[in-house]
């Protein structure tokens, strides 16, 4: 099938969306028309924030821009992608040890949904080594992650913590 794709899927946890992420999204934006962030649920990792603060504080990343929405899902990514007719699907490399992992997910992908397309991105040269595990990490044992995170981020989870929620 031969067709222009302008809408780009980002799923992720997203937990918490970090500067990595955001220079995924713009870095996207120059390559596709539209860009929808999926915060997707994972029963694997220990959350920080609910789906609705991610969602949230994602929409405030990108406040007042129409090319990027969000949303959240707590099934299957080709799923959704169907559900939408979404057919790209964009995901971010930090290192070659993502590779791996993010080639079998691909491959797995287009076994699911033959119709979408999966498109890597390497993250920024200043990025490689920020991922939510380790800002989460970091944040948890009392040092300073104003450089990973976008500032609305850092204050809701600063707010979190002076309520003893962290």
């Amino acid at each position: 099938m031969n067709r222009l794709i302008r809408r780009a899927l980002y799923p992720g946890s997203f937990d918490p969306l970090t500067n990595g992420h955001l220079d995924i999204i713009e870095r996207t934006l120059s390559v596709f028309h539209e860009v929808r962030v999926l915060v997707a649920a994972s029963s694997r990792k220990n959350s920080m924030l609910s789906m609705e603060e991610r969602v949230e504080l994602i929409k405030k990343a990108f406040k007042g821009n129409r090319r990027v929405t969000v949303d959240c899902w707590e099934g299957l990514i080709m799923d959704y992608a169907r559900n939408h007719k979404m057919h790209a699907v964009v995901r971010g490399l930090r290192a070659a040890s993502d590779f791996e992992y993010e080639f079998m997910m691909a491959a797995m992908n287009r076994n699911l949904n033959s119709d979408v397309e999966t498109f890597f991105m390497m993250t920024g040269q200043n990025m490689f080594f920020i991922s939510s595990t380790m800002v989460k990490e970091l944040f948890r044992f009392g040092g300073d992650i104003a450089p990973y995170v976008p500032k609305p981020v850092l204050q809701r989870l600063m707010q979190k913590r002076k309520e003893g929620e962290l």
